[in-house]
C-alpha cells in the first residue's frame, strides 16, 4: 500500500480581509511490507510535525477569523482509510493582543470544512506565519487492498 496526501496550496482569501496561505509539500506513506501477522505494522502514521506550514492573515480590528479543513479523496480512495490533522505550534506573530486558539488535539478531516483553529485579532492585524500542522493516517490494514491511495487536504480561512 502506498498512500500520497496532496495539499492544495496557494492563497485563498475570504471576504478580501482575511488570507491563508499554504506551504508544504506532498506527504507519502509508505507502510511497511506485513511479512507476518503481528509484526512490521503500525496501523497508524503521522506525518513530521511541520509537514504543513500555514501563514494567516486577520486583518480588520477586532475580527477574528477560523481556519477550516476537508479532504477531497481520489476516486480509488479506501474508506476505511481516516486522516486527521492537527496544529502542532503557534507559529510566529508581532501582534501583542491576538490569540490563536484550537486546533491541537487530532481532528478527523472529512470532506466537510471543519473548523481546525481560531485566529483573534485585537486592536491590530493579526499575522501568523509558519503555524505548523501534523498528519495522521490510520485504518491501514491488510484488509485493505495494496494501491496507491490519493487524496487532498484543503484549507480555507473565513469569519467565525
Amino acid at each position: 500500500m502506498y498512500c500520497i496526501i496532496l495539499l492544495s496550496f496557494g492563497s485563498i482569501q475570504a471576504n478580501a480581509q482575511r488570507n491563508l496561505t499554504v506551504v508544504g509539500s506532498s506527504w507519502n506513506v509508505n507502510p511497511a511490507p506485513i511479512t507476518e501477522a503481528g509484526q512490521n505494522y503500525a496501523g497508524t502514521y503521522e506525518s513530521p510535525s511541520n509537514q504543513i506550514l500555514l501563514n494567516a492573515q486577520v486583518p480588520l480590528l477586532l475580527a477574528s477569523g477560523k481556519v477550516s479543513v476537508r479532504f477531497e479523496a481520489n476516486p480509488t480512495w479506501h474508506n476505511a482509510l481516516k486522516l486527521a490533522i492537527r496544529r502542532t505550534g503557534n507559529g510566529t506573530t508581532v501582534c501583542v493582543l491576538c490569540a490563536i486558539t484550537g486546533g491541537l488535539t487530532y481532528l478527523p478531516i472529512t470532506t466537510v470544512d471543519t473548523e481546525l483553529f481560531r485566529i483573534q485579532a485585537v486592536l491590530a492585524l493579526a499575522s501568523y506565519s509558519n503555524i505548523p500542522i501534523q498528519l495522521s493516517l490510520s485504518g491501514v490494514s491488510v484488509t485493505i487492498p495494496a494501491a496507491n491511495y490519493q487524496s487532498r487536504v484543503i484549507f480555507t480561512i473565513g469569519p467565525i
